[in-house]
């Protein structure tokens, strides 16, 4: 089931300001999609996983 795609809903915290977002990942389950959540920030922000929070992990549906 490698073509799942999940929306994730959270916000991080860059210096001061906390920002919201919402992404649609493609992951094979919801931990792996969780996973690249913070792998992504992380990579992209330099954002410590401390300061992602994830309020909700659910399976997208549509394109």
């Amino acid at each position: 089931m490698a073509g799942q795609k999940f929306e994730v809903k959270g916000d991080f915290r860059m210096g001061d300001e906390v920002r919201p977002f919402s992404k649609v990942i493609e992951a094979p389950s919801e931990t792996q999609a969780r996973e690249r959540i913070f792998t992504l920030f992380g990579s992209k922000h330099r954002v410590k996983r401390r300061y992602i929070t994830i309020h909700s992990i659910t399976l997208h549906k549509g394109e």
